[in-house]
């Protein structure tokens, strides 16, 4: 035998757990941003801050590559910093949504997602084309999930073509696990048979305070001063918000439900529907009657009122209810929301979801939950 096959018979074998593996790259997610308001602003602050730790972990380096309002879109070769990410935008290019969409895909071997917080209706019907071509899609707007059937079932398909993600939990309860829990319930065989709940901070604001004291318009105007309505109240007062969220989980669950199956009760008086928002806030004191004699009604009986959304196996409505002094509803604070998930499981005590349900931070968060559940699943 020779002096090599020797010396090669006494090496130690080299365990296979020992072999030389080149080092796991770290997956780059690709990040356009489209409505920097005030959720979208606080998403880019938060995202500053997070961005060094969770490159420091490696695991994921999230990078902001466009921005993009009504008008303007900013596409950058690197990194857009979040210092100077708006600056950018006032100096970028009329906003092309297609453009802006190839450019995020340009960068390889990132992944691709584009985050909506324009709240325009819009901007959804580019869902299924980004979603088609790969893009991950995230968005606090509930015109997706709440909008045409058939544009909420070219969502679905797209998604299942590409295996892109869309995920939505802040459409429904700001930040709070509402999207995920009801999921959960559903993924592990439970069935739904209703839900029931205060589904806007801003109502839920509005009638936390609402006990006589003050007349309901003043409390309208403290409410819009702080920044807890919309610019124009009315999108919060005629309950179209709550009955959108109200949509989006009964898709959820797999009922096909629209708008116009929902029975909606609006707070605004019907001469106050159709002003001009000035003219409107100069008449707020129009509220005040018509909300004292519900008051009166619901005291009488020793209740409070609260604005409520309900959906079962019959129907699906919201409006201004009196509930019974046990409801989870009567044990909330400033703009909590609180879902109440009857099912089979929870037939006799039902699961509750709690917790501050308005405002463009705890909006954020949820949305940057989001994404890095995305950047979780690229590892």
């Amino acid at each position: 035998m020779s002096v090599l096959a020797v010396t090669e018979l006494a090496r130690p074998a080299t365990p296979s757990s020992a072999r030389r593996v080149p080092p796991r790259r770290t997956p780059v997610l690709s990040i356009g941003l489209v409505g920097p308001g005030n959720v979208g602003r606080a998403l880019l602050r938060q995202l500053a801050e997070a961005v060094p730790r969770i490159a420091a972990a490696r695991a994921c380096e999230l990078r902001l590559h466009a921005l993009a309002n009504r008008t303007r879109m900013a596409l950058a070769p690197g990194c857009l910093d979040g210092d100077d990410a708006l600056a950018r935008l006032a100096d970028g290019v009329t906003v092309d949504l297609d453009a802006f969409a190839a450019h995020l895909r340009r960068e390889r071997p990132a992944h691709s997602l584009i985050v909506d917080c324009s709240g325009a209706d819009a901007i959804a019907e580019h869902y299924p084309r980004w979603l088609a071509a790969g893009i991950h899609v995230v968005t606090p707007s509930k015109h997706a999930g709440s909008g045409p059937l058939a544009r909420h079932r070219a969502i679905a398909a797209a998604r299942a073509a590409s295996g892109a993600q869309f995920r939505y939990e802040a459409t429904v309860g700001a930040g709070l696990p509402v999207i995920q829990t009801l999921r959960g319930l559903l993924d592990t065989g439970d069935e739904l048979t209703g839900i029931e709940g205060v589904l806007s901070g801003t109502l839920a604001w509005l009638c936390n305070r609402y006990d006589g004291s003050r007349p309901f318009s003043e409390l309208v105007r403290q409410a819009h001063a702080l920044g807890y309505t919309e610019p124009d109240p009315r999108d919060d007062l005629s309950g179209l918000d709550v009955a959108r969220k109200l949509v989006i989980l009964a898709r959820e669950a797999g009922r096909e439900l629209s708008l116009a199956d929902v029975q909606v009760e609006s707070l605004v008086p019907q001469a106050l529907r159709e002003l001009p928002r000035d003219d409107f806030m100069a008449r707020l004191e129009e509220f005040d009657a018509p909300m004292r004699t519900r008051l009166d009604a619901a005291q009488a009986s020793g209740r409070s009122l609260r604005y409520l959304a309900r959906i079962d196996r019959e129907r699906a409505q919201v409006g201004l209810a009196a509930p019974d002094a046990d409801h989870a509803s009567l044990h909330t604070r400033l703009t909590d929301n609180v879902i109440v998930f009857h099912t089979r499981r929870y037939a006799d005590n039902p699961l509750v979801v709690q917790g501050p349900g308005a405002g463009p931070e705890v909006t954020a968060a949820g949305v940057f939950g989001d994404i890095l559940m995305i950047a979780q699943g690229l590892r």
